[in-house]
């Protein structure tokens, strides 16, 4: 198998008991493309994402980045496989900076100082990194988190409706900012409801309960 096949899912199905968010899902998105997964809410955007990432257990079917299995979320994001999820997940009770520091501390990356000053510069918050998160508004707290998975510098990046809660500039902002990330060779994944999002991404497919289908191939 080829070495940057990037990240594929086959026969993907995730269950929460009777219900199946997730039915019997395949793709694969290669490195240096932009795949927009819209949808419904509660369509399976976010449980197929969550999947992607290890975060979810799949009752069948398998994902692998680049021919290695992708079993669990800790396992995952030593592959390089980064989630920015829907609502952030960001710990309020820290501050931007710290927030971007500790999955980078934990890694052991280095020149952690500088990648937190570029990452937050690129989302425009350059002068917000010692606020604390609950200070920020619902807009910068997306930002923020961002520039957490921009600063990761992942060989995947998932992003779960990441400009749902931005104006258009900074919307335009965060799609150049995905876009830079596929330019430096990762697989990027973006589950949105915005049609602008999807009309930018390189190819796009849409879920309806838990059923994948694409308008746009990559």
């Amino acid at each position: 198998m080829s070495a940057t096949q990037g990240i594929t899912a086959t026969g993907l199905t995730v269950a929460y008991g009777e219900l199946v968010a997730v039915a019997d899902v395949s793709l694969r998105v290669p490195p240096g493309f932009v795949l927009a997964v819209s949808g419904p809410s509660g369509a399976g955007k976010s449980s197929l994402l969550w999947a992607l990432a290890g975060a979810i257990a799949p009752r069948s079917g398998t994902v692998e980045l680049d021919g290695v299995p992708v079993v669990d979320r800790p396992g995952a994001a030593k592959q390089g496989v980064v989630l920015v999820p829907q609502g952030n997940g960001l710990a309020r009770v820290l501050t931007a900076r710290e927030n971007l520091e500790l999955p980078l501390l934990a890694e052991g990356k280095k020149d952690v100082d500088r990648v937190i000053d570029e990452a937050l510069k690129a989302v425009g918050l350059e002068e917000s990194g010692d606020h604390l998160v609950e200070e920020l508004s619902g807009g910068e707290q997306q930002r923020v988190a961002v520039a957490r998975g921009l600063s990761q510098q992942g060989r995947v990046v998932l992003a779960d409706e990441s400009t749902s809660e931005l104006d258009s500039t900074n919307r335009e902002r965060v799609l150049e900012l995905l876009r830079r990330e596929a330019d430096r060779g990762a697989a990027v994944i973006v589950a949105t409801h915005d049609p602008t999002v999807a009309e930018a991404a390189d190819g796009h497919a849409t879920m309806d309960e838990g059923h994948l289908s694409w308008q746009r191939h990559l």
